[in-house]
């Protein structure tokens, strides 16, 4: 989770776009590869931001119902597994990362928030490595407090999002307040 939070941070990171699933698969690539328990190398990091690029898609979380954070989540368990369509147990695994990050990102929708998205998919990403690469990740969720509420352009989810602080007061950009 930190080190999502400090690349979704730099100022040449929009608030909603592909790059926060850019950040996503580097991310999660990259606390694995951290964490030692698989041996994970920088051609692999690539790899899963490569093909998280040829398939996240701006607008298409809206457009085709699969946001571009889940297809970065299915990119870390398709090159860590050694994924293909002749594969069987590898590429099922993946397809359900994929299917299941798509589902808990669902969860926060109204308006779409990239930030949070990528949030959900590194702890739900997490929990699928551990039991599927059996790669123990921790979170840290109670460390996260989302800084972007000003910054969406589609008003902040507020009292619905689980990563803003309850007692921070959020300006409805573009609605009567």
């Amino acid at each position: 989770m930190a080190i999502s939070e400090v690349m979704m941070s730099h100022p040449s990171v929009p608030m909603l776009g592909c790059e926060n699933a850019w950040i996503a698969s580097a991310a999660l690539m990259a606390a694995l590869k951290n964490q030692g328990s698989l041996k994970i190398t920088e051609k692999q990091i690539v790899e899963a931001m490569e093909r998280t690029k040829d398939q996240a898609l701006t607008g298409y979380c809206g457009l085709t119902a699969v946001c571009g954070v889940a297809v970065g989540v299915g990119a870390v368990f398709s090159v860590i597994l050694d994924a293909g369509c002749p594969k069987d147990t590898e590429t099922e695994v993946t397809m359900r990362a994929v299917a299941r990050t798509v589902d808990a990102i669902a969860n926060d929708t109204g308006p779409c928030c990239c930030k949070s998205y990528v949030r959900t998919a590194m702890v739900l990403g997490c929990n699928l490595a551990k039991v599927h690469l059996k790669a123990r990740l921790i979170p840290h969720l109670e460390k996260v407090s989302c800084l972007y509420v000003r910054r969406h352009p589609h008003g902040c989810r507020a009292s619905r999002c689980l990563y803003l602080p309850k007692r921070t007061e959020i300006p409805r950009l573009g609605r009567a307040q």
